[in-house]
């Protein structure tokens, strides 16, 4: 224990120093008004951004090459693949919401609330990633090869449970207000997507040069629909090309990790926050369903998410089979994720000037028009590069709108609980479940349909039944979805007026967050912040200062977490999309008379609070605040 109390002291020190150094460089690079701003460092942002490629990679990894590895070259029966692929994910889906819950039960270490466990999740990770590709040569048995398969692929999803549900979770606890919040989420969305970029060259390449050797070993054979051995070299040589490209990307998984780690200090959540009450784990659930900006915002998601990867998830075998492009796969999801890297940026741009809601309406639309012209013309490949840009724009909206959008919901949840705390990583857990959830659907509908329809392992041709459900797999199917995600999304209720809206009584009734940052406030600034003048619930008749634990406070504890007008779960669907969504205009109530809180506070503290709070500042309405949990 204690060499592995020294270990960590000697961690902590060095990051400290890092920090420090980093810190130093940053304000005297900053100018005066960046300053004074008390926004995220760059040099944060893009360290933060750094942590997400290891989940990206892995991703793109598993979703382009583990259902060929495991058809062609492994032999597995479809039937299989498909139950290994979809209990995995379901798995993974299931260990979302329960890690997100026991982060946020986790407590404050000398490295943070979050970083530890990254730190422990990834030497894990990568090794159960490089499990994943692997195949013991002595299994002849097809039950043995499952087994290894499940086992290894649900351990991995585990630990990357473990690795990226306080990963999102820490883009709450950067610092900053909203906007800046919101430009860390586009630096994450921009290096994730070269991640991807990056990540299928390499598997592109590995599937590339298998396509080519399988075709030198179909042109050999009599029979069209023969298998080739599973001792061949050919086999044998697929095998170690693809286990080299997990050996690269395990590489960078760990050296990423060691990035977010050294580059990303976590910053801590304000004092008062002690005063508010942890729900249970079942009644946070209830709570975060029945909040009705979350459940339309996961809902569209939950679709919009379901219609690209039942897309993007039979892309290879798309290409292979019904285009006859398999030879120029790498070429083509090159030109898509490119596309869809150069877009994130820009489509940040476009939110800034005409909203979230039509961004995301204008970037998803674009997908529907490209997968049909695809569809009726495969075998052209400039009409297939052409459509595959769009597709690319459309891509990118799906991995940065949704998540620019859930800091909202949290930001109208904190607004209407203000007694609730650190539910921040089950927000996040619970969307990541639902993306990993639709991702399962469409690998194990995908591949049972497969099955159905006759396509057999390692077969050099295939029926046109095969080539009928790919095309109705790339095409129909994601366009109903899709369209069916944007019947969710346009009933999502929050707008930009809203959002301000939010942010202002965010800041009355935190005020202490208003005007610094933890990352950036002087100590003498923070003691000067005035009381909160406010009376969180009825039945409190007085508030104190944020550090002042009374009996009111505990009052207020005692009716945490409840709704007003629409906090009921059963919501009749007929009327849902026709419900307006009301923001509460005030959480600020008192029933005392305006002199007997002058009286509480101290002639500093008065002038603190006319410093700091003007009744008419021309300038609030359009400045985004920072949120009690940063």
């Amino acid at each position: 224990m204690s060499c592995l109390k020294d270990f960590t002291n000697q961690l902590q020190t060095l990051k400290t120093q890092i920090l420090i150094q980093t810190a130093d460089r940053n304000s005297s690079n900053k100018g005066p008004q960046q300053r004074g701003s008390g926004g995220i460092p760059l040099t944060r942002k893009v360290c933060y951004a750094v942590g997400g490629v290891p989940y990206q990679i892995t991703n793109v990894a598993i979703g382009v090459s583990l259902q060929i590895f495991l058809l062609d070259v492994v032999q597995m029966e479809a039937f299989y693949v498909s139950m290994i692929l979809f209990l995995s994910r379901a798995w993974d889906a299931v260990t979302d919401p329960l890690v997100g819950y026991l982060v946020s039960r986790s407590k404050w270490t000398p490295i943070g609330k979050l970083t530890p466990w990254l730190v422990l999740s990834t030497p894990f990770g990568v090794l159960s990633y490089l499990l994943l590709w692997f195949v013991p040569q002595g299994s002849t048995s097809q039950a043995l090869s499952v087994l290894w398969v499940l086992t290894t692929a649900c351990l991995f999803e585990t630990l990357m449970s473990c690795y990226n549900v306080p990963y999102l979770s820490l883009n709450m606890f950067l610092g900053g207000d909203q906007r800046d919040r919101d430009s860390a989420t586009a630096y994450r969305m921009s290096v994730e997507m070269v991640a991807m970029l990056l990540a299928s060259v390499i598997q592109g390449r590995v599937v590339s040069v298998y396509n080519t050797e399988k075709q030198e070993a179909c042109l050999q054979q009599d029979q069209d629909h023969e298998t080739p051995p599973s001792s061949s070299p050919l086999l044998q040589e697929t095998q170690r090309a693809f286990l080299t490209s997990a050996l690269v990307l395990g590489a960078l998984f760990f050296l990423c990790s060691l990035v977010l780690f050294l580059g990303v200090k976590e910053q801590r959540a304000p004092l008062c926050s002690d005063d508010k009450v942890r729900p249970a784990y079942l009644t946070s659930l209830k709570l975060l369903i029945c909040h009705i900006p979350y459940q339309r915002l996961v809902l569209g998601f939950v679709f919009s998410a379901l219609a690209f990867q039942m897309s993007l998830g039979n892309f290879a075998l798309f290409c292979s089979h019904a285009a006859g492009l398999g030879a120029q796969f790498q070429y083509i999801l090159l030109v898509l994720l490119a596309s869809a890297s150069i877009a994130v940026p820009l489509w940040q741009v476009v939110l800034l000037r005409i909203g979230e809601k039509a961004t995301l309406f204008i970037g998803l639309s674009l997908f529907i028009p490209a997968v049909i012209i695809v569809a009726c013309v495969p075998s052209n490949l400039p009409v297939f590069m052409t459509m595959c840009t769009l597709m690319g724009f459309s891509v990118a909206t799906i991995f940065l709108l949704p998540w620019s959008m859930l800091p909202d919901v949290l930001d109208d949840f904190a607004v209407r609980h203000p007694s609730c705390k650190d539910l921040e990583p089950l927000f996040f857990s619970c969307y990541a479940f639902c993306s990993k959830l639709a991702g399962g659907l469409s690998v194990g509908i995908s591949t049972m349909t497969l099955q159905f329809v006759g396509y057999t392992a390692g077969a050099c041709n295939h029926g046109e039944g095969v080539v009928t459900a790919l095309i109705v797999l790339f095409s129909p199917v994601p366009i109903t979805l899709l369209l069916i995600g944007m019947i969710f999304f346009r009933s999502y209720p929050i707008n930009e007026r809203q959002c301000l809206q939010l942010q202002e009584q965010l800041t009355t009734v935190h005020p202490e967050t208003a005007s610094s940052s933890p990352s950036s406030s002087d100590p003498k600034e923070t003691t000067q912040q005035p009381a909160t003048l406010q009376q969180p619930h009825a039945g409190v008749t007085s508030t104190s200062h944020c550090n002042t634990k009374t009996s009111a406070l505990h009052k207020s504890n005692s009716s945490l977490c409840r709704y007003n007008h629409d906090r009921k779960c059963s919501v009749k669907s007929s009327k849902a999309p026709s419900v307006k969504y009301n923001q509460p205009k005030s959480v600020v109530q008192s029933n005392v008379h305006p002199q007997c809180h002058k009286q509480r506070l101290n002639p500093h503290q008065c002038s603190a609070e006319a410093a700091n709070l003007p009744e008419n500042d021309p300038d609030r309405s359009n400045t985004r605040s920072k949120v009690s949990w940063v």
